[in-house]
């Protein structure tokens, strides 16, 4: 990234921050600032796991305890540990917070109003549009990749989903059992590693990366759950597999695939995988790839 880039984005941080009164410590016009007047909305109706809330947040622990006291003090929520696992803490809004969680909802309309009210109607569609892209682009910013164990119940949670999804997708259904990796403990250490995308702290895809000895490494098990598709997720797996297949000295990635998963064999086929001759017996693939690869440039 240059300068200009770096230059834009800043201008753009200024802008939003002004226009959307975060410099004030009267957020909408009520009496706290932003940050507590975020975390009361996202509360919301239901019963919320305030680790889980912390997360969603990207909030550090002492920051929202502190929040959250602040927001118990004023009659807003109640703080209490679960009835299943003292260890967790909830958090639920009292009435009164019911009716401040309203009134915030009905004067954030107020804002959008005002800041979409000055533009006509082919500036209003510019601005939703671009908001949408930023949204969706920043969203992608924030997922994080994580080396697992593939009994890890995030792993678990991503290759379930996985599953269930080729055996609704596949002609012949999908049972894992007679693919040729049954086990993903395969996908551990020091026999390949097992990714898993999270997005706000909740799993959203998972790709596995099996380095046989002597022998090309291989992509398995890349799902990526429907909400965070169209978030380059995909991509950036494969770029993070080729990285860690050539810092192990392989030369060639490897991957089969179903021919029912035809943006699954776009994405390969852009990223410069080309097919093959099937070098395996997966009873689930009709289509095998390689890429050459190489260790990258030294800083």
């Amino acid at each position: 990234m240059d300068s200009a880039q770096i230059d834009q984005v800043r201008r753009f941080n200024r802008t939003v921050t002004e226009r959307v009164g975060v410099l004030h410590d009267r957020y909408l016009g009520r009496a706290r600032p932003i940050g507590e007047a975020r975390l009361l909305w996202e509360i919301g109706e239901e019963e919320r796991d305030v680790r889980r809330l912390r997360e969603r947040l990207g909030l550090d622990s002492g920051y929202i305890s502190r929040l959250l006291r602040s927001l118990e003090a004023a009659g807003l929520v109640t703080v209490e540990p679960l009835a299943s696992d003292r260890r967790v803490r909830t958090v639920r809004l009292t009435e009164t917070g019911r009716e401040e969680h309203a009134m915030l909802d009905d004067r954030s309309d107020g804002l959008a109003r005002s800041l979409l009210g000055p533009l006509n109607d082919s500036q209003r569609a510019r601005l939703v549009a671009a908001m949408a892209e930023v949204d969706r682009l920043l969203t992608a910013a924030t997922v994080t990749l994580d080396d697992v164990d593939p009994e890890h119940p995030d792993a678990r949670h991503c290759l379930l989903s996985y599953f269930t999804e080729l055996q609704q997708r596949f002609e012949t259904g999908f049972d894992p059992a007679l693919s040729l990796l049954p086990d993903a403990g395969e996908l551990r250490p020091p026999h390949g590693l097992f990714l898993v995308a999270r997005l706000q702290g909740e799993p959203v895809g998972c790709a596995g990366l099996k380095l046989p000895a002597g022998a090309p490494a291989e992509i398995k098990r890349m799902w990526v759950a429907p909400r965070a598709r169209r978030l380059g997720l995909g991509r950036r797996f494969l770029a993070e597999l080729e990285a860690r297949a050539a810092g192990h000295g392989r030369d060639v990635l490897r991957l089969d695939t179903n021919k029912t998963l035809e943006s699954a064999i776009g994405l390969y086929r852009t990223y410069g995988f080309e097919e093959v001759a099937a070098f395996n017996d997966e009873p689930y693939a009709h289509h095998w790839f390689e890429k050459r690869i190489s260790a990258p440039e030294p800083d």
